[in-house]
């Protein structure tokens, strides 16, 4: 159990190991089958730690210095957790007929329920995440997350009874085809994957300014961020100015370039963009006349400054909001950093930048599935991530991040834009192709021109509703596991 947890571990982003999953997960499955639930969460939670341990190891990059490894051992034990909750509930299920369908419907509720508490949730890590290649990653475009996740626990656990099956009777029709079919369909669907422009195109910039690489020294650096992000801008105006770069139609800068008072001045900012003679999104920090702290992107045109905005709506729990504020302190360095919580926004990022209409997604955001379908359904053509992740060093995180991208741009057929402080900063297509991508802790810019679309994917016009079909599956399904034995 522990070796399938890392198996999944090593086939997610960087690599490109997209078959690991679907392996990994049928020897989860093969594993709690026809178990009690007591064994079936032990057996998840020991899967959920060997895969979780490794891939969220950032935290323990961040905060080990200050903090030792006990919030990164915390936040896998509590997201473990989950995994043991859907090896107890798919132990119970797998002695229904038709058992691999009710099992990886059980496990979609288990993220689900993982992906909205405790504190907002914490969606890293979910099955989908792991397909920046292969069959499956088309599915995102019918379903989303729900849908691909539901896919790779199918066929994972469709093997896990096939192989049953070769030690003992049973018909093998059902089996096989939850082996087979998620992966046909994904190879089927490909074909109808959009990616022309249909609303014309644009020259997007992108400045990646970078940072230090101080983990927690980078708490108080606002200025060297803003100031690197300024001199990188100005770079870009030089290259366009040369010709050694075409002049783009807008440019995106990341997450926290400024700081800004209510009334949302930055007479450099205003300087650079005025110099490229294109609105700028850019990300910053500002309190508002209501005294509130934001996280937001602010359309920065190159006469009148400060316009339209976005807001964060996902704020990474512990570090922009800090429930349980005496005891935050013991596990997290921003306590003392923000007196204040934030506030989240609530409407989605939708912002009219020159000849594009930006969703903007924030950093964490990118990890939740609400933010940029609302956003395309409100009419974005071209999806933005401004992000900030010099916290993490050379760590895997930025590739995990641009893997949710990479996702998000097959779920909702549109280009994603990503602009990182210090990497990975990148252009995904609407096929989740990476079409430019920066290097870590490399102070660049480019430009790229997008496709700009606006046709809405099945998954655009569902929603949420895959997820919470299959969740009411695989309840409606362990429900029926105590009601069977007492009808009898």
């Amino acid at each position: 159990m522990v070796v399938a947890g890392f198996v999944l571990y090593a086939g997610s982003p960087p690599r490109q190991l997209w078959w690991t999953a679907p392996l990994a997960f049928a020897v989860f499955a093969l594993t709690v089958q026809r178990r009690r639930a007591g064994a079936g969460f032990g057996y998840g939670l020991l899967f959920g730690m060997a895969f979780l341990l490794p891939l969220l190891g950032w935290l323990q990059d961040f905060l080990e210095v200050q903090f030792g490894p006990w919030p990164w051992l915390a936040v896998a034990v509590v997201e473990a957790l989950f995994f043991g909750v859907a090896g107890a509930a798919m132990a119970r299920v797998s002695r229904l007929p038709a058992a691999p369908l009710w099992m990886a419907m059980v496990f979609v509720a288990a993220e689900l329920l993982r992906s909205s508490f405790p504190f907002g949730g914490f969606p890293w890590g979910r099955l989908a995440f792991t397909q920046i290649s292969g069959p499956y990653l088309a599915l995102a475009s019918l379903g989303g997350t729900a849908a691909v996740t539901f896919a790779i626990a199918l066929t994972g656990t469709g093997l896990a009874q096939l192989v049953s099956r070769l030690r003992g009777r049973g018909g093998w029709a059902v089996p096989v085809a939850c082996a087979l079919v998620p992966a046909l369909a994904g190879l089927a669907v490909w074909p109808v994957v959009g990616t022309e422009a249909e609303a014309g195109t644009a020259r997007v910039g992108v400045v990646q300014g970078n940072a230090p690489n101080l983990g927690l020294g980078l708490l108080y650096a606002d200025d060297v961020l803003h100031d690197n992000h300024i001199r990188q801008a100005g770079e870009l105006a030089e290259s366009v100015e040369a010709g050694r770069l075409p002049r783009p139609d807008f440019v995106v800068l990341p997450e926290q370039v400024g700081s800004w008072r209510p009334e949302r001045t930055d007479p450099e900012l205003s300087a650079v963009a005025s110099r490229l003679g294109v609105p700028l999104a850019v990300g910053g920090l500002g309190v508002d006349a209501d005294g509130e702290l934001r996280n937001r992107v602010v359309h920065w045109d190159p006469e009148t400054g400060a316009g339209e905005q976005y807001i964060k709506q996902h704020l990474v729990p512990f570090a922009e909001t800090i429930p349980l504020r005496p005891v935050a302190r013991l596990v997290s360095p921003f306590v003392d950093r923000f007196e204040q919580d934030m506030v989240p926004g609530d409407e989605p990022g939708v912002l009219r930048v020159a000849n594009a209409v930006l969703g903007v997604g924030i950093c964490y955001d990118v990890a939740f599935d609400d933010v940029f379908t609302g956003a395309v359904r409100q009419g974005a053509n071209l999806l933005v991530v401004p992000t900030n992740n010099a916290w993490y060093g050379p760590s895997e995180m930025s590739y995990q991040q641009l893997a949710m991208a990479q996702l998000r741009a097959v779920e909702h057929g549109r280009a994603v834009v990503v602009s990182s402080t210090s990497g990975v900063s990148a252009v995904v297509r609407p096929d989740g192709s990476v079409d430019h991508q920066t290097g870590l802790f490399t102070a660049e810019h480019f430009v790229s021109e997008v496709p700009l679309r606006t046709s809405e994917t099945l998954a655009t016009k569902l929603g949420s509703v895959p997820g919470w079909l299959l969740s009411l599956g695989g309840a409606g399904a362990l429900v029926f596991t105590w009601w069977r034995p007492r009808r009898r």
